[in-house]
């Protein structure tokens, strides 16, 4: 992913150079906001950025004794609340922030975290919250395609 985002940067930063810094900070802000609707859907859909499907939660014995579990996982997390957008004329990111920003790199990457502070500690499964699908890239290609076009 990290190769990805190094193309996409070497092939955006000429073009972009080309624009002033108003009109950088513009289109980055406005390429945040988009990247966070998309990333806000993808998460909502359960899926990863390579388009697979998240790796389900794991039964508990409450669910199996009759309990219904209620929501999609990272109902909240994916709300603007937490998931924030910053743009410069330099760059633009996407990311959770506080608290969230721990549990969201847990599911990321996969790692080990305990359940509740006086928990078990669980490995989690990698759930991708982050990451840039095809259609993403075509769309920021597109929209700087489109800034450029609207300044000549």
């Amino acid at each position: 992913m990290t190769d990805d985002l190094r193309a996409l940067d070497d092939w955006l930063s000429p073009l972009i150079d080309q624009l002033g810094p108003a009109a950088r900070r513009r289109l980055a802000r406005e390429l945040a906001r988009d990247l966070r609707r998309s990333q806000q859907q993808r998460i909502a859909a359960q899926l990863n950025p390579d388009g697979s499907a998240y790796e389900p939660r794991k039964v508990t014995l409450l669910e199996l004794k009759g309990h219904i579990r209620r929501g999609a996982m990272f109902s909240r997390i994916r709300a603007a609340k937490h998931l924030r957008v910053d743009a410069t004329a330099d760059e633009a990111s996407v990311g959770f922030a506080g608290r969230v920003a721990r549990i969201a790199s847990v599911h990321q990457l996969g790692l080990r975290d305990r359940v509740r502070p006086d928990g078990p500690e669980v490995q989690y499964a990698a759930r991708r919250l982050l990451g840039l699908t095809p259609l993403e890239r075509e769309a920021i290609r597109d929209k700087v395609l489109q800034s450029l076009a609207d300044k000549t």
